[in-house]
């Protein structure tokens, strides 16, 4: 299945940085739990060296996206942006409780006006039911489950793939949109194996198992370190009876998916397919995610040779991405200004039109 990991390399994870998290939009410090910090070693030297020292070295290749702001909208002048977000640790704040992964309303009102003004799409690990109830903006196209469940604008079928696609009227909308599944044949299974790892994991003390549609997750942020190896046997002797799916890891989740050739990267090259951008090289693709399977949508955005991978995180990291933000507070300013710059530049134009 792929999956190797010890207790004792969980046990390292769950030790981490002391740091302050930012209440988003308001400067105002929350209390979090006392961490040590870690130290790394020079590879050359092999003296010890500080993480912010480290950090300050990994920004240098990842430089932040809202310092580099002005430079990457300059590049992007005469182009068409469109804006793909990871959930979970980008629009709202990792929490103990995955049901308790809210967003702010002052990330929604962000959110809500760059969509006014690029197409957006968010593309979750969640089932794409749970993160609509998130979000709950009606201007967003919405892809859960890693990007095997899809909403987004009709095309023609093709006809290969015509068995996963349904033409619906969303609530609220007035147009037509298209449910895409390219995993539907899965969900008899997926079922079974929800059933199975509740059965399973039901005497460890903080496993949550989450049923997002066309994956399975297997929360563990609360689970003791000594019953993490216990956990990981549990998941993986339920996974062996199903040779059509496949153990990933992602922050303190493991998650059970169908070993298909689909990720965040292809749902990326579907929705800029449907939205008629496929063949456009006028089009800059931004995509903000901060967990290993937005690494997927970040290598499609290298090899089209333009656009913006942004990873979000406060510690260095292995990354395809160009460019950083540290936590969900600069994802808020960052989509705040890309808002605002938009919104200034059809406000100019509209002055200038009605002055002539």
């Amino acid at each position: 299945m792929g999956l190797q990991r010890s207790s004792a390399s969980y046990k390292q994870s769950v030790q981490s940085i002391q740091r302050t998290t930012k209440d988003e939009n308001k400067g105002r410090d929350l209390s979090t739990k006392t961490r040590t910090a870690p130290l790394l070693s020079d590879p050359n030297t092999n003296d010890p060296v500080s993480l912010d020292s480290s950090y300050n070295s990994w920004v240098e290749e990842h430089p932040s996206a809202l310092d580099s702001f002005d430079r990457m909208m300059k590049t992007a002048k005469g182009k068409r942006i469109v804006v793909f977000l990871d959930y979970d640790g980008t629009l709202s704040p990792i929490v103990d409780n995955p049901d308790r992964a809210l967003m702010s309303e002052e990330m929604r009102a962000a959110l809500r006006g760059v969509a006014k003004y690029f197409p957006t799409a968010i593309i979750s690990g969640r089932s794409r039911d749970k993160v609509t109830e998130f979000v709950k903006l009606s201007n967003v196209y919405y892809a859960g489950s890693h990007g095997m469940d899809i909403m987004a604008p009709p095309i023609p079928v093709k006809s290969s793939t015509a068995g996963n696609h349904q033409t619906i009227a969303p609530h609220g909308k007035e147009s037509t949109e298209v449910l895409f599944q390219p995993a539907k044949k899965f969900l008899p299974a997926i079922q079974e194996i929800v059933t199975m790892l509740e059965e399973k994991t039901k005497k460890i003390q903080g496993v949550r198992i989450e049923d997002n549609g066309f994956c399975v997750s297997v929360h563990f942020r609360q689970v003791r370190a000594e019953d993490y190896g216990i956990l990981e046997e549990k998941v993986k002797s339920v996974v062996e009876k199903y040779p059509e799916f496949h153990l990933t890891e992602g922050k303190m989740v493991l998650e059970v998916r169908p070993s298909i050739e689909w990720n965040k990267g292809h749902a990326l090259e579907y929705l800029l397919d449907t939205l008629g951008f496929s063949n456009s090289s006028d089009v800059l693709p931004l995509y903000i995610g901060d967990d290993r399977s937005d690494e997927d949508a970040f290598k499609v955005i290298r090899s089209r040779g333009q656009g913006y991978p942004i990873i979000v995180s406060s510690t260095p990291k292995d990354t395809k991405a160009s460019y950083s933000l540290q936590d969900p507070s600069e994802v808020l300013s960052f989509l705040l200004r890309l808002a605002r710059l938009k919104e200034a530049s059809f406000s100019s134009r509209t002055l200038k039109n009605g002055s002539s």
